[in-house]
C-alpha cells in the first residue's frame, strides 16, 4: 500500500516535472515573443520608472496618498519579501550540486523568459482588481481568471464562465494551502535549523523559545494588515537584500581569481561541450536545465500567479507600470541575488566546478554555510543565520498576504481574521514538530499554483499586448498621446480610484 509521501512524491514529480517546466517557460517565451522581447527593449524605460523612479522622488512610487492601498515600492518589496527566500541560498546550492554549475545558466534563462510571465500577471492584475468591502484592492489570479477568462467570447457566447470559476477557487485553494507550508513551516523550519547551527543547546528548546519568539513578531505585524506588512517589509527587505549582496560580492571579491573558471564551468555545464562528445551530454544537459529551470521558475515564482496578488495592491493606474516593478522582481531575485550564492559556491573551493558534487558532501544550506564559513570564518555561520533569518520571517510575512487575500476571495473579506489566527498559531507547530511531509506536500500545491494561472495568461495574452501597445503608444513613443488608456476592466472601478486620489 503506497503511502502519503510515495503518492506526493508521483504527483510532485508531475508538478514539478518536464511538462509543467515547459508550459512555465513556453509560458514565458510566447510573451516575450508576443510582446517584442518587452524586458530587452523597453529594460531602460522600466529602470527608469521603477528603481530610477526612487532617486527622482515620482509621486506614488515611495509614498501612497491611499488609505487603502500601498506604494508601488512597497508592493516591490513585498512581493520580493516572499520571493528572496530561503530558496535563494540553500535552493541553488542544491541546483548546483544536482544539475552541476550548468544549472545556474539555465537559471538566468528561467529568468529572462520568466520576465515576461510576471509582466503580464501584474498587468492583468491590476487590469481586474476590484476593491473589496473595506476599500482595499483585490486582485490576483482569481480575478482575471473569473473576469478574464471566464468573459471571453466568440461572437455574443460566454465560452469560458465555468470554467474561468472553477480554475480561479482552484487557485485560490492551493495557494491557501501552500501558503501554510511554503509561506510558513518551511520558513520556519530554516529559521530553527539556522539557529540551532549557532546555539549549543537543546534544539527542542531553541525551535520552541524561537516559534514563540518569531510569533510575537508576526502577531505585531499580520494582524496590522497590508499597510503594516508592507511598511515592515519596505524597511527590512533592502536591508537583507543589500547585505546579503555585499557579504557575496565580498567572497566573490576575495576569490577573485576563481570566478573566470566559475563562469567557464556555468557555460560548459550548460551545454556539456566535452560530455557531449562522448555521447553523454544529452542527458546531462537536460539534468542542468531541469534543475535550473526549476531553481529560477521556484525563485522568482514567474508564473506560479503569487506575487500578483500584491502588486494588484498598489496604488498605480497604469497596469503596465505595475508590469514593469514585475520584470524588475524577477531580476532582482535571480539574476542579482541568486547569482550571487552561485558564484561564493562556485569560486570558494567547496564544489567540484565540473559535477558541482559538494566536496565535503554537504547539501542545500549546510553547502552554502560552508562556502561562506570558508572565506569569513566562524562569521560565516552567523552571516548565514542572520541572512536565513531575515529571509524566511519576511517571506512569511508576504505568503500570510498572499494566503489571506485567497481565503477571502472564497471566504469573503469578514472570515480573513480566523485565516491570520491559524496562520500565525501554525508557527509553533512549524517549529517543534517534523514537518518535512508537510512542507512537501506543499510544494506540490504551490506548483499546482501555476496550471490555472498560467491558462488564464495565455487565453488573456492577446489583451496583455493590446494593454501594452496602448501604454506604448501614449507613454514611450507618444504616437498617440492622447490615446484613452486602458486602465482598468470595469470603469466604476476606475472612476472610484480616481475620486479616491483626487
Amino acid at each position: 500500500m503506497q503511502t502519503i509521501a510515495s503518492i506526493n512524491d508521483q504527483i510532485n514529480g508531475v508538478v514539478w516535472g518536464v511538462p509543467a517546466l515547459v508550459l512555465l517557460i513556453g509560458t514565458g517565451i510566447i510573451m516575450t515573443v508576443l510582446s517584442r522581447f518587452f524586458q530587452f527593449r523597453r529594460f531602460g524605460h522600466m529602470w527608469k520608472n521603477t528603481i530610477g523612479g526612487l532617486f527622482n522622488k515620482e509621486k506614488g512610487i515611495r509614498k501612497s496618498s491611499d488609505a487603502h492601498s500601498i506604494s508601488q515600492f512597497q508592493s516591490l518589496c513585498t512581493a520580493l519579501s516572499a520571493t528572496i527566500g530561503t530558496g535563494n541560498i540553500a535552493g541553488v546550492a542544491y541546483a548546483i550540486t544536482m544539475g552541476g554549475p550548468g544549472a545556474v545558466f539555465w537559471m538566468w534563462i528561467a529568468a529572462i523568459v520568466g520576465m515576461m510571465t510576471n509582466y503580464s500577471e501584474n498587468v492583468l492584475g491590476i487590469y481586474f482588481r476590484r476593491r473589496n468591502e473595506k476599500g482595499e484592492w483585490s486582485g490576483g489570479a482569481m480575478y482575471y481568471l473569473k473576469d478574464g477568462l471566464g468573459k471571453i467570447t466568440f461572437g455574443d457566447v460566454h465560452v469560458f464562465p465555468a470554467l474561468g470559476k472553477v480554475l480561479a477557487a482552484l487557485f485560490s485553494f492551493f495557494a491557501i494551502i501552500a501558503s501554510f507550508g511554503i509561506g510558513n513551516m518551511g520558513q520556519v523550519a530554516s529559521i530553527t535549523e539556522s539557529i540551532n547551527t549557532l546555539l549549543p543547546y537543546d534544539p527542542s528548546v531553541v525551535n520552541l523559545v524561537t516559534g514563540l519568539i518569531v510569533i510575537v513578531l508576526l502577531s505585531l505585524v499580520i494582524l496590522g494588515g497590508l499597510k503594516r506588512i508592507a511598511t515592515t517589509n519596505e524597511n527590512i527587505v533592502p536591508f537583507m537584500a543589500i547585505f546579503f549582496i555585499i557579504g557575496s560580492l565580498v567572497i566573490i571579491g576575495m576569490n577573485i581569481g576563481q570566478v573566470p573558471a566559475a563562469f567557464g564551468a556555468i557555460f560548459a555545464g550548460a551545454f556539456n561541450f566535452k560530455s557531449a562528445a562522448g555521447g553523454i551530454g544529452g542527458a546531462i544537459i537536460a539534468q542542468a536545465m531541469t534543475w535550473g529551470f526549476k531553481r529560477g521558475v521556484f525563485s522568482n515564482e514567474a508564473g506560479l500567479g503569487s506575487s500578483v496578488m500584491v502588486h494588484s495592491a498598489s496604488n498605480v493606474k497604469e497596469p503596465v507600470v505595475q508590469g514593469l516593478w514585475g520584470i524588475f522582481e524577477v531580476f532582482a531575485d535571480t539574476i542579482i541575488v541568486c547569482t550571487c550564492t552561485a558564484l561564493v559556491i562556485l569560486t570558494s573551493g567547496v564544489v567540484d566546478l565540473q559535477t558541482g558534487a559538494s566536496i565535503s558532501g554537504a547539501t542545500k544550506l549546510g553547502l552554502a554555510a560552508e562556502a561562506f564559513t570558508k572565506s569569513f570564518g566562524p562569521f560565516g555561520g552567523v552571516f548565514i543565520a542572520v541572512a536565513v533569518s531575515l529571509f524566511a520571517f519576511t517571506t512569511i510575512l508576504g505568503w500570510s498576504y498572499y494566503g489571506t487575500k485567497a481565503w477571502e476571495y472564497l471566504f469573503g473579506t469578514k472570515s480573513t481574521l480566523a485565516y491570520k489566527i491559524v496562520f500565525i498559531a501554525m508557527v509553533v507547530v512549524s517549529a517543534t514538530i517534523d514537518v518535512s511531509l508537510a512542507i512537501d506536500l506543499s510544494d506540490t500545491f504551490n506548483g499546482l499554483m501555476a496550471i490555472p494561472n498560467l491558462i488564464g495568461v495565455l487565453f488573456l495574452s492577446r489583451l496583455v499586448i493590446q494593454i501594452t501597445k496602448n501604454y506604448s503608444a501614449r507613454k514611450i513613443t507618444k504616437k498617440q498621446p492622447d490615446l484613452k488608456p486602458m486602465y482598468s476592466a470595469f470603469e466604476e472601478i476606475q472612476q472610484e480610484q480616481e475620486a479616491r486620489e483626487d
